[in-house]
């Protein structure tokens, strides 16, 4: 095939692509939203949250890497015009998702003690500990609204997640500039303020995505007939075997990143701040390709279930193409700007703690450089585990992105970050390393899968 069968399938992959992205931009702008407004507070205020949000990201990632295992049921199902089997991995997501969400606020909360034994600093754990519950507890509301997310983007539906995120990023800054601050006749609650904007906005979130779809004449047959006695225990075992694989594999790489937050706390709070400002932006970039991996997921989980193979390597290796090139023009933009873009998130007319947050935007610097080259690799492999998940293929996948991410990546972050003198440098370089075997492993995966598909159907 010639590069131009591939690049004609850019404007529909966009077209997709663009609301789960833009949906995903509001999660991360939530976060990057707390980090600055919280940051003005002083370091200290936002090494906490970094430490706080560490622990929820990691059962944040069970939750919705749990969810995925929906969207590809369902993409198969509207694949094959199959409205009761699209209804019925709904309806199980939708009760799996919420007992999961509870399940997962009870182990943050009750964990939290382990805060005080991480090596943190004292004033940072006591900062942290008050927000950490809030926060916990907005696990269910979002990962039940992850459901809803993952049964319309299956439907090809992607827009409705997209203006439910808009509007709950919106009811965030708003409460977060009351209650940070203490604005009007609203209490100052300094982080615990951001924690309040956070769990509202994922209500509102869950609310509007409720509303919509039950509006919408096309998800009515899908709505229906929802009960617990038609609960059955086949149908969430198959949601299980592929939904834990998943949120296996999203929990290594993020693990990953909480590791590298807490090897920079060892270093001290400008570390660990800085950690948090270069892993913000990361984020915000990381977010495009993450789109377009659900995107890849949608359309070989459609391909699959027409049962067009050829088609399915098009689509998917159009999308991995697209995704590199985004990933080159973010890598550009850090590589330019990496000493500009930190100075968002801290006040350096702050005379008070102006050492201090000179000291997190030059580290925060030196990160975004090593960002910029893993901004490639991290794109490229969350695109190719999106396209893997539409196969339905998550286990291999699973073993894959543990010995990228602990078996390679992180080992190497541990030495250069603790045992030599590159500090949050070095722990970001093995994480340059863990991304970069998973996107070389996954990729040959994918394209050795595909292929046998191929020979099976042709002999």
């Amino acid at each position: 095939m010639n590069l131009s069968q591939y690049t004609k399938e850019f404007s529909y992959n966009i077209r997709l692509a663009l609301p789960i992205i833009t949906g995903m931009l509001g999660h991360t702008i939530v976060s990057i939203v707390d980090n600055i407004m919280v940051g003005k507070l002083g370091p200290a205020e936002l090494a906490a949250v970094s430490l706080g949000n560490s622990f929820v990201f990691i059962a944040m990632s069970l939750g919705i890497g749990f969810s995925t295992a929906i969207t590809p049921l369902v993409a198969e199902a509207d694949g094959k015009k199959n409205i009761e089997e699209g209804r019925s991995a709904f309806h199980h997501g939708l009760y799996l998702c919420t007992i999961l969400g509870v399940i997962l606020f009870g182990i943050i909360y009750f964990s939290k003690p382990l805060i005080s034994f991480m090596g943190q600093p004292e004033h940072v754990v006591t900062l942290a500990k008050p927000y950490l519950d809030i926060v916990a507890f907005s696990l269910i509301p979002l990962i039940m609204f992850q459901a809803y997310k993952q049964f319309a983007d299956g439907m090809s539906e992607t827009k409705y997640s997209m203006w439910a995120t808009i509007l709950g990023n919106i009811t965030n800054v708003v409460l977060n500039y009351l209650f940070i601050y203490g604005i009007w006749i609203f209490p100052e609650l300094g982080i615990v303020g951001a924690a309040v904007g956070t769990i509202a906005s994922r209500f509102v979130m869950l609310g509007y995505m409720h509303y919509m779809m039950n509006k919408r004449k096309k998800f009515h047959p899908f709505f229906k007939g929802f009960s617990l006695q038609e609960i059955k225990r086949e149908v969430n075992l198959k949601i299980i075997k592929l939904g834990t694989p998943s949120a296996m594999q999203m929990f290594f790489e993020v693990a990953l990143f909480t590791g590298a937050i807490w090897l920079s706390g060892r270093l001290g709070t400008t570390s660990q701040a800085a950690n948090q400002v270069a892993l913000s932006l990361a984020s915000f970039t990381f977010m495009f390709a993450m789109g377009l991996g659900v995107a890849a997921m949608i359309r070989v989980g459609n391909q699959k279930g027409l049962g067009d193979f050829h088609k399915l390597r098009l689509v998917a290796f159009s999308i991995f193409l697209l995704a590199t090139i985004l990933e080159i023009a973010f890598a550009i933009i850090f590589l330019v700007f990496h000493e500009q873009l930190p100075t968002i998130f801290v006040d350096l007319k702050d005379v008070a703690n102006y050492t201090e947050n000179l000291e997190v935007v030059t580290i925060a610097a030196q990160l975004l450089l090593v960002a910029a080259v893993f901004q490639i690799s991290d794109g490229l492999q969350v695109v190719v585990l999106g396209a893997l998940r539409g196969l339905q293929d998550v286990k291999i996948p699973m073993y894959i992105t543990f010995v990228a991410y602990w078996v390679i990546g992180f080992p190497i972050s541990i030495y250069l970050g603790i045992f030599t003198s590159l500090g949050a440098t070095g722990i970001w370089i093995g994480l340059l390393a863990g991304l970069t075997a998973a996107a070389v492993f996954l990729f040959i995966r994918f394209n050795n899968e595909t292929k046998k598909l191929i020979n099976q159907v042709e002999s």
